[in-house]
């Protein structure tokens, strides 16, 4: 911090380095949860805004447990996914390997949009093939793709993903994933009300910024030589290079984000109940499912939000009850 008369905390958190650009908008989940029960471990949405709602406190450790607060809520579309492939994976040095693939036989017309169609696919004989595998894999996931045609964004191209399973074992986790080849699946089917979901997400955008605004450093005096917005000394002459914890100019925004522990204040099918007279705005209007999460959430309106059952343990909540919805 240069020659200081006194102690000052450092500008800038060391948690979120590099702050680069994601690499997708689609944001990559790395770690997934273990449950005992077969269930899809995620799901994905659009994230359509934000407005106020009325509930009823349920956290018994809240000083307002039990009386009538007002919280500000999110709006996320969640048209429901299709299930377009089971995946295998196998252990190797370094991480996962895929194993094999099976892919539904019919697939959304849409999603020829992301990757070439075969003409004709025999998912029968490739079944047969995985189940010879079986014992070679240590996990089973499913490639999902969303139905944005379903959505109030009017757009046509679906995203593709994964998204891990729970179960005990490879063979639970296999025949799960294979009865649910081909069919589309529901919020609803995944998640309940009251539950503590994380959301990751890409953040807005803010293009190139200065270390003022990136790390939040203070000004120098007016009278300084050649720079006000500027960290007054960039680190001492030996080592005779500039260290990475040192702020300086660079990306903001746009990173992929998670936050932890968001509760699920409601799940609805018609996207009417919540969509304000005129529409969400720079969304538009909510058609079908959608979810309303406690607080707010990263990445701007439109962006793809996906969510996952909690990693950090969290004690499943009372359904809350809404007394005021703002639409």
């Amino acid at each position: 911090m240069g020659h200081r008369k006194k102690h000052a905390p450092r500008r800038g958190s060391l948690a979120f380095r590099p702050r680069a650009r994601a690499k997708s908008i689609v944001p990559r989940i790395k770690f997934w949860p273990q449950t005992a029960e077969p269930k899809l471990l995620g799901f994905a949405g659009y994230k359509a805004g934000m407005t106020h709602v009325f509930i009823i406190e349920t956290d018994k450790r809240s000083p307002n447990y039990g009386k009538e607060v007002f919280i500000p809520a999110t709006v996320v579309e969640t048209p429901p996914l299709t299930v377009c492939a089971v995946r295998l994976y196998e252990e190797e040095a370094g991480g996962l390997r895929t194993l094999y693939e099976v892919w539904a036989e019919k697939l959304p017309k849409e999603l020829g949009r992301v990757l070439p169609l075969p003409k004709s696919y025999k998912a029968k004989e490739s079944l047969s093939e995985a189940e010879k595998l079986l014992t070679r894999a240590c996990d089973v996931r499913v490639l999902v793709c969303t139905n944005p045609r379903n959505s109030g964004l009017g757009k046509k191209t679906p995203e593709l993903m994964e998204i891990a399973l729970g179960g005990k074992g490879v063979r639970e986790k296999w025949e799960y994933a294979v009865s649910l080849l081909g069919k589309q699946i529901n919020v609803s089917d995944v998640f309940q009300e009251g539950q503590y979901v994380d959301v990751v997400a890409v953040s807005k955008g803010k293009g190139f910024a200065g270390v003022v605004k990136r790390y939040g450093i203070r000004r120098k005096e007016h009278k300084s030589r050649k720079t006000v917005r500027e960290v007054g000394c960039i680190g001492p002459w030996h080592p005779p290079t500039v260290m990475w914890t040192v702020p300086r100019a660079g990306q903001l925004g746009f990173h992929r984000r998670t936050e932890y522990g968001k509760q699920i204040i409601k799940i609805g099918a018609d996207g009417k109940e919540v969509t304000p007279k005129g529409g969400f705005h720079r969304y538009g209007v909510v058609k079908g499912a959608y979810i309303v999460l406690r607080g707010s959430i990263p990445g701007h309106v439109k962006r793809l939000v996906r969510l996952r059952h909690p990693v950090r343990g969290l004690e499943e909540a009372a359904k809350p009850e809404v007394t005021y919805l703002k639409v």
